[in-house]
């Protein structure tokens, strides 16, 4: 399936990107969203794009080749948003993006073993130069810690016993692929309608390989810190945990006037053409002036 950015005409609206904007791009991926946004800051604006896939990034680069010295592309987190925009001349600038959501190429792609739809290694990673997996997660973490995350980041009712299991079975068998591990949790719950049982263990792992909640809260601060008075910040989230952390930065964030005062969603014609835009949620808000703050 070839990926599609969601909330394309969205994010245009609410960004308003003009010529000599400066705009960053903390998750640019395959560069759907840069590719849309940069003829609009032309002539005199730039994009900053950061992805910690190098895989991504590089089809990135070949997607954005035409707009030379206006596209700036780091291989990083985009926790780390101010060193590279320090570094590139990004202070100050009009908006700033990010998108959650992992692309489909991670699913499509046995090898990153991010789907138990077809077989591939316990990965995961994002960044494939971290040393931390999923396989290190499974066959290593202790029971309390595998059910904490199953519980806290994948929501899942029977954290506890998936844990046990995992560890009991472990002693037999390290784990080692996708299906192995999916077949674990299939056998001791059954499924329901259309949603595999173990869907919510691999949101789990996936969040903690990545420390995707972690990098979303360090984040947030440095890019409100970049953002010009009257500049924007607008987050696709993609599941509710982060859709929480978002909405209540931007509430307890005086510098911060929220744009959205409800999450943004694909309209029906998206939902049909792009299955990926249901779960999207767009929330944006804009940067006020010191002088505009609330006392």
């Amino acid at each position: 399936m070839q990926h599609k950015p969601v909330l394309l005409n969205e994010i245009s609206n609410y960004l308003k990107p003009e010529p000599k904007s400066l705009l960053i791009d903390g998750t640019v991926g395959l560069g759907g969203h840069a590719a849309t946004l940069l003829p609009r800051v032309l002539p005199g604006g730039r994009l900053l794009g950061i992805d910690r896939d190098a895989a991504n990034l590089k089809r990135a680069r070949e997607r954005l080749s035409g707009f030379d010295s206006a596209v700036v592309l780091v291989h990083d987190s985009y926790a780390n948003v101010r060193t590279h925009a320090y570094a590139h001349g990004f202070t100050h600038v009009d908006a700033i993006l990010l998108d959650l959501g992992f692309s489909s190429v991670h699913v499509d792609d046995p090898g990153r073993g991010f789907s138990f739809q077809n077989d591939g290694p316990l990965d995961m990673r994002y960044d494939q130069s971290q040393p931390l997996t999923a396989g290190e997660i499974v066959n290593t973490w202790s029971e309390d810690e595998l059910a904490r995350i199953f519980r806290q980041y994948g929501e899942e009712v029977n954290a506890r016993p998936f844990a046990h299991s995992i560890v009991r079975s472990r002693a037999q068998t390290p784990f080692t692929s996708t299906i192995q591990l999916a077949e674990l949790i299939a056998g001791i719950k059954r499924q329901h309608g259309k949603t595999h049982p173990a869907t919510k263990v691999f949101q789990a792992l996936r969040i903690a390989v990545n420390d995707e909640f972690g990098e979303l809260e360090r984040a947030l601060p440095e890019c409100v810190n970049l953002l010009k008075p009257g500049g924007r910040l607008a987050i696709i989230s993609f599941h509710s945990l982060e859709d929480r952390i978002i909405k209540q930065f931007f509430k307890s964030t005086p510098a911060l006037k929220v744009v959205t005062k409800r999450p943004l969603s694909a309209t029906r014609e998206e939902r049909l053409e792009n299955p990926r835009a249901r779960s999207a949620k767009l929330r944006v808000a804009e940067k006020v002036s010191p002088s505009s703050q609330p006392l």
